[in-house]
């Protein structure tokens, strides 16, 4: 049986959530169009009969203004530290010395799959040129171009990193997906559902932390506190008699009950704290542990 840790690196809005969602086949990580959606190191795993595979979802790689950036650039580092194979991802139209950058400094100790991702949005030759490039980079075991979004030469990703995978046993039963909490995927839901209504630097100066959750024999009831650095993004978030709130409770609620399988009732409210994104207290008390 092959079995391992295949960690996914690369620039903020490559494409690495989507592409681990379309790996897995399950919506694990959430998308956004805008960068630094992902925060945690989330895995995910793919079962097969003769293989487990476990895919770490890692935040963009950044250099760190406040706290939160360097909690974040710790998961990569974790990431870093235990993968058997490493996923370079890269979106086709960025400048290739950007990337390539990215991926030196790794100085990476495990065979690497540089994935040239969303070829559906550039010509072929843009795509050849690029691919073209990686091919000679020392890092790179092997390069694919492809189309996480599309569903492009998934296949031949999942060939590649099996090819380099040690033998092993499994380390998760057949039917785990993650092992992630229930809470953390809804306190993320909530989290996408912030960066989809909200424009500028409201997404990117929230966090949501989950109070209650308590599942009854008719529905889950959820109480979840959306953190706000200012009381005018708490101005922004509740909108004009309420709604922005209303909208962002509904909107995140019908996906909550599609991805529990049941009927929600979710209580949202809105709190300030100044600084939180640099207060170690606060990054513990949210989760960035």
């Amino acid at each position: 049986m092959k079995s391992g840790f295949v960690s996914i690196f690369g620039r903020p809005n490559a494409g690495k959530s989507t592409l681990v969602n379309a790996l897995v086949g399950e919506k694990l990580a959430i998308v956004s169009h805008k960068s630094q959606t992902t925060r945690h190191r989330i895995r995910a795993f793919l079962n097969g009969p003769e293989h487990q595979i476990i895919f770490s979802d890692t935040p963009g790689i950044i250099q760190p203004e406040y706290k939160l950036h360097e909690k974040m650039m710790q998961a990569v580092k974790s990431s870093l530290e235990d993968a058997d194979v490493a996923l370079l991802l890269l979106d086709v139209r960025r400048p290739t010395e950007e990337s390539d950058a990215i991926f030196s400094a790794l100085r990476l100790k495990v065979p690497a799959i540089v994935v040239v991702n969303k070829t559906d949005m550039a010509k072929p030759e843009q795509v050849n040129a690029v691919t073209d490039f990686f091919r000679q980079r020392p890092y790179a075991k092997s390069v694919i171009p492809a189309s996480a979004l599309r569903g492009k030469n998934l296949d031949q990703i999942l060939t590649s990193i099996l090819e380099l995978l040690p033998e092993g046993e499994a380390f998760f039963a057949q039917d785990d997906l993650t092992d992630m909490p229930t809470r953390f995927f809804v306190s993320e839901i909530v989290r996408e559902k912030i960066y989809e209504l909200f424009d500028e630097e409201v997404p990117y100066q929230t966090t949501v932390a989950i109070r209650e959750f308590k599942e009854k024999q008719t529905l889950t009831k959820i109480t979840a506190d959306i953190v706000v650095q200012r009381e005018s993004q708490k101005a922004i978030l509740i909108g004009e008699g309420g709604r922005m709130i209303r909208r962002l409770g509904t909107d995140a609620r019908k996906d909550i009950e599609a991805f529990l399988g049941g009927k929600v009732f979710l209580e949202l409210f809105v709190k300030v704290r100044p600084g939180w994104r640099d207060n170690d207290t606060h990054l513990r008390e949210y989760g960035y542990s």
